[in-house]
């Protein structure tokens, strides 16, 4: 079965399916009916849909690259509701904010509201928190932990915070995180424990006490500023992430689904849990294997190839197979806007170099030319407006799992010429969120 083709055809949309204990991914098109989940939309001037809405496309692009940049550089470094104490977590308040994909949840006895990036490829969850030395703007309130009767802070003898290699470090009896990015991001704080309620109506949330999250006091050239976004849902398999907290009352597994960015009014976003994700039949799931990577938390998969155009590239099968040395593989990332392909040579072949060169050659083969753009994208041409013909990309994973990007999920388009939308990957392969989106 030709995945691609039939949830582009049937309006469907892709479903990334992660189970933790049975290490593997699943690709599936699926029909949403009865089980998503409303996404908060706010059309206020200081909404980030508001910013997007009114920001070029040249900008809208050069935000994408400062993500991607900064988290490729990042892979160097290793109204208060009632509770409900059934601890049955099955689904997340999930939207998306201008550029990114978030998650909506309240903390701390006061129930103060906070969205936090969704990023699968992230482990501690962390927001901004007063009293705060140095905090980045963002359009709702900052979180308070000394209004928070139900905030401590997590002790220098806390089995996390004595990890070996672990982020943390012990200075005056506080454990502090220090988290840098070579892309100038950086973000520090007390690790802490607080409550966190996660809606699931109007009147009711689940519960959970206790949950280690950063209390950042010091966060600086974050991309996110001026949203409202305060901060990183962390979902790895790091053992501080809160998929990893929650896994007992979720299974260890997860789901989501993610919709257009260009869409002005987002659609219904969905992040199940458990028990929640719905079975789907035989025929429309594809499943890969997650690869067994020691000290390294995010979602690895076999990447065998790639075909451009229905055309299987002839990589020798090292090319994008995880090395002692920690670095290439792939794996899959929400919070990372842009695909990546690495651009080291391996096996005297480099792939980004290979990608590159058949879309030159397919456009200029079409007698397009090319062009720059603002955003620092590679390769970009100019576009005639009778020109429609676009190139397409097929991930090949293990076990005959075949992810297809149609042309508008491979490029990015503006009034004149278009870019693909692919960065170099310094590190690794890695499946974006540009890439992921599905059109409902």
């Amino acid at each position: 079965m030709s995945l691609s083709l039939r949830f582009l055809t049937a309006k469907l949309f892709l479903c990334l399916c992660l189970t933790l204990f049975q290490h593997h991914v699943t690709f599936s098109a699926s029909n949403p009916t009865g089980l998503t989940l409303r996404a908060v939309l706010d059309d206020s001037p200081n909404s980030p849909l508001y910013l997007i809405e009114n920001m070029t496309i040249a900008e809208r692009i050069e935000r994408f690259i400062q993500v991607t940049n900064a988290k490729d550089n990042y892979l160097n470094l290793n109204a208060r509701v009632g509770p409900d104490n059934s601890n049955s977590l099955s689904r997340v308040v999930m939207a998306r904010d201008g550029l990114f994909y978030s998650v909506w949840l309240l903390i701390g006895s006061q129930g103060q509201e906070v969205k936090l990036l969704m990023d699968t490829g992230g482990g501690l969850t962390w927001t901004q928190c007063q009293p705060c030395l140095n905090c980045f703007p963002q359009n709702l309130p900052i979180y308070d932990s000394t209004a928070s009767t139900t905030y401590f802070t997590l002790s220098c003898d806390h089995p996390l915070c004595q990890v070996e290699g672990a982020v943390y470090t012990c200075v005056d009896d506080l454990c502090i995180y220090v988290h840098n990015y070579h892309g100038g991001l950086y973000t520090t704080g007390v690790a802490s424990l607080e409550t966190f309620y996660f809606p699931k109506d109007p009147s009711t949330a689940l519960t959970f006490n206790n949950l280690v999250f950063g209390c950042s006091r010091d966060s600086r050239n974050v991309v996110f500023q001026d949203t409202e976004l305060s901060g990183i849902f962390g979902m790895n398999m790091m053992p501080d992430s809160l998929m990893s907290q929650l896994s007992s009352y979720t299974n260890s597994r997860f789901s989501y689904c993610l919709v257009p960015f260009p869409d002005l009014i987002p659609h219904t976003l969905v992040l199940r849990f458990g028990d929640d994700i719905p079975l789907f039949p035989p025929e429309r799931v594809k499943t890969t294997m997650f690869v067994h990577a020691p000290y390294l938390y995010n979602y690895y998969v076999n990447l065998v190839t790639i075909s451009f155009l229905n055309d299987r590239l002839g990589f020798p099968p090292s090319q994008f197979q995880l090395r002692e040395d920690g670095l290439g593989g792939c794996f899959v990332d929400s919070g990372y806007l842009l695909t990546a392909i690495e651009d080291n040579y391996v096996g005297g072949v480099n792939a980004y170099d290979v990608l590159m060169d058949l879309f030159t050659a397919y456009y200029e083969s079409n007698n397009l030319r090319r062009t720059t753009d603002p955003s620092g994208l590679d390769m970009c041409f100019e576009r005639p407006n009778d020109f429609n013909n676009f190139a397409n990309l097929t991930f090949h994973f293990d076990g005959e799992a075949d992810y297809f990007v149609p042309p508008q999920h491979l490029h990015i388009f503006q009034q004149d010429h278009f870019c693909v939308a692919i960065t170099r990957g310094r590190y690794a392969t890695v499946l974006g969120a540009w890439q992921q989106q599905n059109k409902l």
